[in-house]
């Protein structure tokens, strides 16, 4: 744009060739308004005849318009988000160390703004953290030869059809048809009784019913769920088991859009059965011991790992016993959370209580997340970073969903009784928007384990066999779990639904787990376990050292000084082991050594950086000091 010279030649009315510094033209239209073509595009023109000054405006086409906003749209992206490579980075060879807080999200530099020919990102930025991680194969689980195929025999269907009949007629009962399904565990005989009938009839015949077809025991439903028939469920002489690989190599499973999908075993009608755990959102499982409850909560932990990505998905594991879940130490690095310089699965009560109450405190920070990026849960905060739309600058970061599971939870309550209650209630509570999900599991749910409080909020029930129909009462608020055939049947209850669903666990062995387990650890992993913050820490308290009195110096400060350079880590809870000391005068400690410049500011739970990187430098401080 702007004021130009240039040299009309008139062809004829109306139609002009141009010369001027841009090269030839045509120009048509009248006198002080007309359209110009040239090699530099499309303008229109205006000006004052006779003067050889006019204006020239170019048309930009809606491509070009396009492609310019785009390129940048891009430009402003690329400096919105490229950081620099700080001094840790470059030791780990471009992989950043952390991010924000307490999370350890390595980001390779040469990846992490790749673009496709579209100017969109070819996969979520987060996940570029570890580009080249490799999901689970379906190869890595056992295939059974007797998979999706229960054991279907129809003479001994067509027997039981005529011994059910023959047993309800004897009481008076006539039914218009009967057909069977046949399921993993149990077969369930469809009937539909004729008219006039009265279905309160059959209340009371299952042991007349399981003596006819000498079978262990009998359920009857009046009616089946979501149908207008009733159901006989009858154990099949020779069950079938149920392999996760026959679970996970469906399409049902491979093609689910569910945030958090679990698929934990067959219907009685031989269907997958899978349940998104940010829809239950907290599981209360409870069984006798050897019943399947384990293996349950094996099965989910697999379902999990086959679908997500080492930085959408974190594990919480406590077992009081410390065995259940000893193989999956070994993906500490790729998906397991836990507090700095402590186990990996939790199995001290005390360790349990800390971590229970330091995954309330990083509630209480998405809680804060959530509220500065304006949005209502976890999806909707992530979908915004995943777009750019929120700044890691400003503390803004991407949050990995975190499931709990807690095995043997009445052990840890006789332990610590409400101190493990109370943060269990809490995120049961609260936690659901933050993307923190909890699975408790007890082999006795009696009241004074299994409270009101723990009810009211753990919605989603599964019961394995238990002993005693008042056990059953307490886990599922209705009967049948004392029923059960064991090995791994199960009744699934969902918080909105007054109906039970019969499930038959899929069946994940050890050899399974280890496999799966070793196939994740040989990758890329973070340089550490997922850190949650002290919860004892208070960064309010510590975080700042303006007001440290620096003319009384702890009688600690010069041999901590020192360990702090010497070790090139400027972490609190290192001053508290090596020197025996409380948290409270280590914390003091630190300010000090922060305000006399040998360490840099807190980092949430995170060593801090250390400023001084010899010992002359660190004696010649400390002799201005003294």
């Amino acid at each position: 744009m702007g004021w130009r010279f240039r040299k009309r030649i008139k062809i004829f009315p109306g139609f002009y060739i141009n010369i001027s510094k841009s090269g030839l033209g045509v120009n048509i239209g009248p006198k002080g308004a007309n359209v110009s073509i040239g090699p530099n595009g499309t303008y229109v023109n205006t000006g004052i005849p006779g003067t050889g000054l006019y204006r020239r405006d170019k048309v930009d086409s809606s491509k070009q318009s396009s492609t310019r906003i785009q390129q940048e749209t891009q430009n402003y992206r690329e400096q919105e988000v490229t950081p620099t490579v700080s001094k840790e980075e470059q030791q780990y060879g471009g992989y950043e160390v952390s991010l924000q807080n307490t999370h350890h999200i390595p980001v390779n530099r040469e990846d992490n703004h790749s673009d496709n020919s579209n100017g969109e990102f070819s996969m979520p930025y987060p996940q570029k953290d570890l580009a080249d991680y490799r999901y689970p194969t379906i190869d890595l689980l056992k295939k059974y030869d007797f998979d999706d195929t229960p054991d279907a025999n129809m003479e001994e269907q067509q027997a039981n059809k005529n011994r059910i009949v023959e047993t309800l007629r004897s009481f008076g009962i006539e039914i218009s048809f009967i057909k069977a399904t046949i399921g993993p565990r149990v077969t369930l005989y469809e009937i539909m009784l004729a008219p006039g009938v009265n279905a309160s009839k059959l209340k009371g015949l299952e042991d007349d019913i399981a003596l006819a077809l000498s079978s262990h025991s009998v359920q009857i439903l009046i009616p089946i769920p979501g149908k207008g028939t009733i159901g006989i469920e009858v154990p099949n002489i020779r069950p079938t088991i149920v392999s996760l690989e026959s679970i996970l190599n469906t399409k049902q499973f491979q093609e689910t859009t569910m945030e958090l999908p679990c698929a934990i075993g067959k219907t009685i009608t031989n269907e997958v059965f899978m349940f998104d755990l940010t829809k239950a959102p907290h599981i209360l499982i409870a069984g006798s011991t050897g019943q399947g409850k384990s293996i349950a909560l094996n099965t989910m932990i697999m379902s999990l790992l086959y679908k997500k990505h080492p930085v959408e998905l974190k594990l919480v594991l406590m077992d009081p016993y410390g065995v259940e879940y000893g193989m999956y130490a070994q993906i500490a690095k790729q998906f397991l959370a836990s507090l700095p310089d402590e186990p990996v699965i939790v199995s001290n009560s005390g360790q349990a209580v800390s971590t229970l109450n330091s995954l309330c405190k990083e509630m209480e920070s998405r809680y804060d997340l959530l509220k500065i990026a304006c949005v209502r849960n976890v999806q909707e905060y992530n979908n915004k970073f995943v777009n750019r739309q929120l700044k890691p600058a400003v503390g803004h970061r991407f949050m990995p969903y975190i499931v709990v599971i807690i095995d043997e939870y009445g052990d840890f309550i006789g332990e610590k009784g409400q101190d493990f209650e109370t943060p269990i209630v809490q995120l049961a509570q609260y936690a659901r928007a933050v993307g923190i999900h909890m699975i408790i599991s007890t082999k006795r749910p009696t009241n004074d384990i299994i409270t009101g409080a723990i009810k009211a909020n753990f919605p989603t029930r599964i019961a394995f066999r238990l002993p005693e129909q008042i056990d059953s009462q307490v886990i599922l608020d209705c009967d049948g779990a004392e029923e059960l055939l064991g090995n791994g049947d199960m009744l699934f209850r969902a918080g909105k639904s007054i109906d039970c669903i019969r499930v038959q666990c899929a069946f994940v062995d050890t050899p399974e787990t280890e496999r799966i387990c070793k196939f994740i650890s040989e990758q890329q992993g973070y340089i550490s376990p997922f850190e949650l913050s002290d919860p004892y820490f208070d960064e309010n308290e510590y975080g700042e050292s303006s007001d440290v009195d620096m003319t009384h110096l702890d009688p600690l400060f010069e041999d901590a000084a020192r360990l702090i350079v010497l070790t090139q880590e400027g972490s609190t809870s290192l001053i508290q082991r090596k020197f025996a000391i409380g948290y409270n005068r280590a914390g003091r400690l630190m300010d000090q050594l922060e305000k006399a410049g040998i360490v840099g500011r807190c980092n949430g739970s995170k060593p801090r950086d250390v400023l001084i990187m010899d010992e002359i430098s660190l004696e010649n401080l400390l002799n201005s000091l003294r």
